[in-house]
This record gives structure tokens, C-alpha cells and sequence, in this order.
């Protein structure tokens, strides 16, 4: 197939969940055979790193610049009604909107936008084209709005309310158009189909399991590793809550313990807020391989977020035991006690740290079913298929075939 993929990012490096999953679902389609123009609006010019990455798995890369976060353009379009702030920080651009218009004068089999924040530079061209495209959705973005509520200044959430009800009405807006949907977990699908009144497609996120499958943590090592990317607030609150309430019980009981804190956007000030020795400050790494080889526990105490997580399907690829929350398995069919220990209270999870550290055997057990169900259930070969079997079905066929053009429907083979 032909494959006109938005992006909203530069895929690579794979610093944030979202990058990670692009990547490796256009790396597992390009090696299916499909032809694939990614279309791509960034913040940052891509490197030569970059485009060594991503250019062999492309027909076409076409990069366009993002204006600042600070424009101007962002502070006006805070107050108008129609569009959330993410829609305008990343949309209300003609630069892009005109690209998108000279790229549907091709023949598609399948247009696939990525995230209903992304969605207003397409939205008309492809009303006026009447063009289906798949939208895929990693986040309930008005959800996400609401989980973060309480933990904002006062001043600030009169403004997150009604951005959240901005958003709520952007996604009916943008969902209602989408001939498929995709969501990245059931819960999330079954949120969006009462959205919308129609069955959403699950693509699930995946793991490179060959890339993981020769790790062999240590056991034995006394040191936790949470990875995340710190410019998102749901990774910022789990270190805190981590270093504040978590990991002073654990110390009382066992002092050898360490946390690896790793990622990207590393906050500096963290450094200095918290300086006991024992946290190792490590920031973004290319590969973890090495750190989960010495690594004893991943530990991922997030309250906030949804869809599904990668780095915990990352870790349990790697044989990490897993300690998390419900939040940090959320989008996961995995089972608690069996594929890893969880709890909302940190009480608990100080206790669940201290005990499983004594007990190399329960460690063991985890390692091993979790690993097993991941490289069984979450390849990225799996994802991939997932997602071809949507782009093959009919609702993506019949009316791509056409274009209207001064109020004439004309086929392609016509133009």
C-alpha cells in the first residue's frame, strides 16, 4: 500500500513512548512491503542521526518547523473557543496545511493522521476531497486534562477546565470524522466508542522482544530504575511522590537500596533537590540494555496517564520485575501477582520494595511470566499486523478512489 502518515514529531530518537511506537510500527511496515511519505511537523529539525533512522523506511520524509511554543499565534489562540491549546499549538499552520493539500493530488490507499491534536491543518482538505483517513489516538487527551487538575496553581485551573471542555468537544469533532479509529488499549477503545457510536480498532503497543531477549537482570543488586520522559507531568509526579513519600520507608528498611532515574528532559533542579548519593541522576539513554542488566526492580509509581506503557512492556521484555500502580498497567492485560505487584498506596509499595528485595525466588517468578507474556502478546509484529488489517479494510477503499474537485466528483484516473 501507499501510506500518507502525519506526524506531529519527529520519530526518532525514540525519547517518549509515542516516538517509540511510531518508529517501530513504520520500521514493521516498511519491511512488510508498504511505501510509506511520512509528513511530519517538528519543533526540531531532524539530525543526520535522525534521518539515517528514518529515511531507508520511507519513500519520502518531509520535515516542516513548528512554530515557537511562545508565538504569539499560541498566546492568542489560548482564548478562542473552537480550539484546545494542543489543537493550535500544533495546528494553524498554512505551511503544512498546504503541503497536506499537494500530497492528497496522489493516489492513496490509506491516510493515516496521527492524534486529534494534530488534526486541524488536514481537517479541509479532507471534507473537501470527502477522503477517509484512519486517526490514531494514543490518549484521552480530555482525560488526561482532568488527572492533573488538582496538582495545578489555583489561577491556572479555571483555564484547564475550559480547555478540557474545548478539548472534549475537539474530539467529537475530530473522532466523528475518522472513517477508523485506533486506540492503543481496550479501555481507552471503549472510551472512544461512546464518543463516537462506532467500534474503535486496538493496536496495541509493542516491544522489540529480540532486543531485550538476551538481559539477565541482577538480582541481587538493590537498585530500582524507573525511565520516563520528564516533559510530561505524569513522570515529574511519580519521581516526586517517589523521592518524597516511597523511598524514604524503603531506606528505614534496607539503606543499600538505589534508584536510576532516567530519561528524557531531565529536570537540573532535581539534583539539587535531592541529593542523597543513593539516587543516580542519569538522564536519556540510547539503549538501557546495560542498566537492566544491573538493575534488580523497575519501579513505575505513576498516578497519572492513560493508555498503555511502553517502558513497562520494555521492562517486563527485558525480565525486570515490575512494581507499579494501576495507573502504570493501565491499557495492559496483564495479571497482578502473576506478571507484577501493584498498589495506589505508597505505603505498600515501600513494603512490596523491601519484601520482594529479600526474595530473589518472587523475583524469579516475576521475571520470568512477564517476559514471556509480552514477547507472546506485545511484539511490535504484532502491532503491525493489527494495523495493516485495518488499513486493508473497505471503509478505506471505496470513496479514496476519488476527488472533488469545483463540485465534480472526478476519479484519480481522470486527473
Amino acid at each position: 500500500m501507499r501510506i500518507l502518515w502525519t506526524l506531529p514529531y519527529l520519530p526518532w530518537p525514540t525519547t517518549s513512548g509515542g516516538k517509540t511506537r511510531q518508529y517501530h510500527l513504520l520500521r514493521n511496515l516498511a519491511q512488510r512491503g508498504h511505501r510509506i511519505t511520512l509528513l511530519v511537523q517538528s519543533k526540531i529539525l531532524p539530525s543526520d542521526a535522525a534521518r539515517q533512522a528514518l529515511e531507508p523506511l520511507l519513500e519520502r520524509l518531509i520535515v516542516l518547523p513548528r512554530r515557537p511554543l511562545h508565538s504569539p499565534l499560541n498566546l492568542l489562540a489560548a482564548i478562542y473557543p473552537s480550539y484546545p491549546m494542543r489543537a493550535s499549538i500544533n495546528g494553524l499552520a498554512p505551511h503544512l496545511r498546504h503541503c497536506f493539500e499537494q500530497l492528497l493530488d496522489e493516489p492513496w490507499d490509506v491516510i493515516q493522521i496521527e492524534h486529534s491534536y494534530s488534526f486541524q491543518p488536514f481537517e479541509k482538505a479532507l471534507q473537501s476531497r470527502r477522503l477517509p483517513f484512519v486517526l490514531s489516538e494514543h490518549n484521552i487527551e480530555s482525560v488526561n486534562g482532568a488527572a492533573c487538575h488538582d496538582r495545578l496553581p489555583l489561577w491556572l485551573r479555571p483555564f484547564n477546565a475550559f480547555d478540557r471542555w474545548r478539548y472534549r468537544r475537539w474530539e467529537n469533532r475530530v473522532l466523528s470524522q475518522a472513517h477508523e479509529v485506533v486506540a492503543v488499549s481496550p479501555t481507552d477503545a471503549e472510551h472512544i466508542s461512546q464518543v463516537t457510536g462506532s467500534a474503535v480498532s486496538v493496536v496495541i503497543n509493542g516491544v522489540d522482544c529480540a532486543h531485550y531477549q538476551d538481559i539477565q537482570p541482577s538480582l541481587h543488586s538493590q537498585r530500582l530504575l524507573f525511565v520516563g520522559n520528564f516533559e510530561y507531568g505524569a513522570n515529574l509526579e511519580a519521581i516526586e511522590w517517589a523521592l518524597e513519600d516511597i523511598l524514604p520507608q524503603v531506606w528505614l528498611s534496607n539503606p543499600a537500596v538505589r534508584l536510576a532515574v532516567v530519561g528524557h528532559a531531565l529536570p537540573p533542579s532535581w539534583k539539587l533537590r535531592w541529593t542523597d548519593p543513593r539516587i543516580e541522576w542519569i538522564g536519556y539513554l540510547p539503549d538501557l540494555r546495560e542498566l537492566q542488566r544491573n538493575s534488580a526492580i523497575f519501579f513505575a509509581p505513576l498516578r497519572y496517564g492513560g493508555g498503555s506503557k511502553i517502558k513497562v512492556l520494555e521492562a517486563m521484555a527485558a525480565g525486570l520485575p515490575v512494581v507499579t500502580t494501576g495507573k502504570g498497567v493501565s491499557g495492559l492485560q496483564v495479571t497482578h501477582g502473576e506478571h507484577y505487584l501493584a498498589s495506589d498506596d505508597g505505603d505498600q509499595l515501600a513494603l512490596m520494595i523491601t519484601q520482594l528485595l529479600n526474595q530473589p525466588w518472587r523475583l524469579r517468578q516475576l521475571s520470568q511470566a512477564a517476559r514471556e507474556f509480552v514477547c507472546c502478546r506485545h511484539d511490535w509484529s504484532v502491532a503491525a499486523a493489527q494495523l495493516e488489517s485495518v488499513h486493508a479494510r473497505p471503509s478505506l477503499r471505496a470513496p479514496s478512489s476519488a476527488t472533488l474537485v469545483d463540485g465534480t466528483l472526478l476519479s484519480r484516473s481522470a486527473k
